[in-house]
């Protein structure tokens, strides 16, 4: 298996797993505050990963295989503090997002259009510092975001709310996230993921107290069920299966493979909730599962023009 391969299959499992998480989100948001929530399911993603890690090299201790060596801590200060910075941002926005939409809008679809703009936002991103694409990865972004907004924008924008700001902000936020990752992959995972999930608890719990948002035990406990998926599954599995799947797989290619999340949030609401579809929605399914396949594909980048 090619490496770029490899590593989307893992994304496109960890595509499954932030699929329901959209559902978990806009759920809390109607009970908890957006850096309450923040700091909760970081602090339970990085305890995860403190765990893993200590599950980890107590095997191979067991097993008398080499220690993993841990990074020098300025190397570890330095990626957390990029990655978990640029998260932070992205889970700010999206949950801030979801907190302004009115109870008309169909607050979880339009959010999972407007996150998965990355797809375009990222390429051009990488265009400005001189990395262009090959043809077949722009079209697949191109025609994965033509899918998305099938999917998710079934009766099309009516307005502009302040919620669709902040989720275009959350974009611009997870495309840096991805970036720094793609920068830092050589790093350790288990590790880079506990880091980072450190510094957006830290810039969670600052963002608190600043916004004046006051702790509340008895409505975090309210919400216990979509704390626990979004700090621990979607959280430390899904984060740390990304930065393992992007030491295989291009950025650009990743962000496609990862905009499968949506996909996988309205089939779970079809198979599990009763949610009906639309022929415009399986349409727009069809197109994100076909941009996949497509950023698969041996890409020949362009040729440096002669000067």
């Amino acid at each position: 298996m090619r490496s770029n391969q490899k590593g989307s299959l893992i994304l496109l499992i960890t595509a499954m797993v932030w699929g329901l998480a959209f559902v978990a989100q806009s759920t809390a948001a109607d009970q908890i505050g957006t850096f309450s929530f923040n700091l909760l399911r970081c602090l339970l993603a990085a305890g995860f990963m403190l765990t893993a890690i200590c599950l980890r090299d107590g095997w191979n201790k067991l097993k008398r295989k080499p220690k993993k060596q841990k990074p020098p801590v300025r190397d570890s200060l330095i990626a957390g503090a990029w990655c978990g910075g640029t998260l932070f941002a992205g889970m700010t926005f999206q949950q801030m997002g979801f907190a302004y939409y009115p109870p008309e809008a169909a607050a979880s679809g339009r959010a999972g259009f407007l996150t998965a703009v990355y797809v375009v936002l990222l390429p051009i991103v990488r265009i400005f510092a001189g990395k262009r694409p090959g043809w077949l990865t722009a079209c697949s972004a191109g025609i994965c975001l033509i899918g998305m907004y099938l999917l998710c924008m079934g009766q099309g924008f009516s307005g502009i709310y302040l919620g669709d700001i902040f989720e275009l902000l959350c974009a611009a936020g997870f495309t840096a996230y991805i970036l720094a990752v793609d920068h830092f992959k050589a790093m350790d995972g288990l590790w880079l993921s506990m880091m980072q999930f450190l510094a957006a608890a830290a810039l969670s719990a600052a963002s608190m107290g600043l916004a004046g948002e006051k702790a509340e035990p008895s409505l975090w406990l309210s919400a216990w069920v979509p704390l626990l998926y979004v700090g621990i599954i979607s959280g430390g599995v899904g984060y740390t299966m990304q930065i393992w799947g992007q030491k295989y797989a291009d950025p650009t290619v990743a962000s496609v493979v990862m905009s499968l999340e949506s996909v996988f949030a309205a089939l779970c609401g079809w198979l599990l909730l009763g949610e009906g579809m639309s022929l415009r929605e399986w349409l727009g399914c069809a197109l994100v599962f076909a941009a996949v396949l497509l950023s698969q594909l041996p890409d020949k980048k362009p040729r440096p023009k002669k000067t």
